[in-house]
């Protein structure tokens, strides 16, 4: 499901913090990244489950192996702050332009709607919360792995949770299944979310790639919050 435009009729303030989130996500990957080049940065401020489980920062060259026995190299550098630190900077960064590409579209997308119902302060901590409790989820996962997570598409997936439990009905145009068309909104996320637990899981959480456990933990972080967070606003 690949979604191109919602509906906006009723958006009736400025997404600022949605258009922040954005312009964030592109310095930090463009400047401080080097455009997924700069290694030493990325995997400093990566968040690595067994890192946040023992509390000790892991350093050097990692010998890695997947249920197949195959091994692998990832190098990990020390990081200056607190493990615990890239919970937070883990969700503002990117492994590639596709990468980057995907999630902003979506919270390009679905993120201004929820603003726009929540406020600028409640969608902001509505936004990291989701995106903790996604990194939490994939750590629940595989505690031991030290392959590092990155990316805002735990937060994301809880935007989606929150906006397919706010805005079930709205009119979502999106690519779906190489068809131009418009769907409800519990229809285009529905096939997401069901694409993501499928995949998910068939996939080992401690071998890398996409951090399947991090995007249905932030989804239902998002189902879960999201009537708390829009509590007194008229939905």
């Amino acid at each position: 499901m690949f979604p191109i435009g919602d509906d906006n009729s009723d958006r009736t303030i400025t997404p600022i913090v949605n258009y922040v989130f954005i312009g964030i996500n592109i310095l930090v990957f463009v400047l401080l990244q080097g455009v997924g080049s700069y290694d030493a940065f990325t995997y400093a401020f990566s968040l690595v489950p067994r890192e946040v489980t023992t509390g000790i920062d892991i350093t050097g060259l990692q010998i890695v192996r997947d249920s197949l026995g195959n091994t692998g190299e990832i190098k990990h550098y020390a990081t200056p702050l607190p493990v615990y630190f890239n919970f937070l900077s883990s969700m503002f960064m990117h492994g590639s332009i596709a990468h980057i590409f995907g999630n902003m579209l979506f919270l390009w997308i679905f993120g201004d709607n929820l603003e726009n119902l929540l406020g600028h302060v409640r969608y902001a901590i509505f936004y990291v919360v989701c995106g903790i409790a996604a990194a939490l989820a994939q750590i629940l996962m595989g505690p031991d792995s030290i392959i590092p997570m990155l990316g805002a598409s735990g937060a994301i997936s809880g935007v989606l949770g929150g906006y397919v439990l706010l805005f079930p009905q709205r009119q979502v145009r999106a690519i779906i299944f190489n068809f131009l068309t418009t769907v409800p909104a519990f229809v285009a996320i529905g096939i997401w979310i069901v694409y993501q637990l499928i995949v998910g899981y068939m996939t080992d959480p401690g071998t890398g790639g996409v951090a399947y456990a991090a995007h249905i933990g932030g989804f239902i972080a998002g189902v879960v919050l999201i009537k708390l967070f829009a509590m007194g606003r008229q939905v």
